[in-house]
């Protein structure tokens, strides 16, 4: 997908939701993906039933204050989500990752910047991209120095969000992942070799920290 293209399917729905994305510019050595978290490695989050009065403004009232107060935005109001690379549509994403469609593009870290007027669990659940429509989000955002790392899903009673503290430290994830690109039989070949690659290039820091 060219510059413009991926401009007028993936970014202009972004920002109408209060996402500017900035492209090529997410830090160096960011780990590529996150599961496998426990109980023990949240650091905080909320739930809320699809029946809340209000339901899209009150998840985006807590989004935000977990966000500022886990950290997850610095003072540029920058951070991490997890996007798909290269995807056609938004409606395309959505099929493809709803409905087990192929096609579904890798999901990379982007970097993006919450403009002042912003709606993440409304308009941008709706894109697509987000979620799979307004007040069912579901995303993986991370603090550009990995700080925390924040999960949305959208459950058959309600969404969670639970904010996760320094997973590139956490022994539950890193195991997971270890897991993950030993898998002989897993079907995301490029986010496998990429988990591998961040494995073998920490390994090195890992082991001169346990030097010291």
């Amino acid at each position: 997908m060219g510059i413009q293209e991926r401009e007028r399917k993936m970014y202009r729905p972004l920002r109408r939701a209060g996402l500017e994305v900035i492209p090529n510019a997410v830090p160096g050595g960011t780990m590529p993906f996150v599961f496998g978290f426990r109980s023990e490695d949240v650091v905080g989050g909320f739930s809320h039933r699809y029946e809340t009065p209000r339901l899209v403004e009150r998840l985006n009232e807590d989004w935000y204050h977990l966000a500022v107060s886990s950290g997850l935005l610095d003072q540029r109001r920058e951070f991490l989500v997890m996007l798909p690379e290269g995807t056609r549509t938004h409606g395309a994403y959505f099929q493809a990752m709803h409905w087990g469609r192929s096609g579904a593009a890798p999901a990379v870290w982007t970097r993006a910047r919450l403009l002042e007027r912003w709606d993440i669990m409304g308009r941008g659940a709706s894109s697509a991209f987000l979620g799979i429509r307004a007040g069912h989000p579901g995303f993986g955002m991370m603090a550009l120095d990995s700080s925390v790392y924040i999960s949305c899903s959208t459950g058959e009673r309600g969404v969670d969000v639970v904010a996760v503290g320094y997973p590139d430290r956490s022994e539950n994830i890193l195991q997971q992942l270890e897991w993950f690109a030993s898998w002989r039989d897993n079907s995301d070949r490029v986010l496998q070799r990429r988990v591998a690659a961040w494995l073998a290039d920490r390994a090195p820091t890992a082991a001169s920290r346990s030097e010291r």
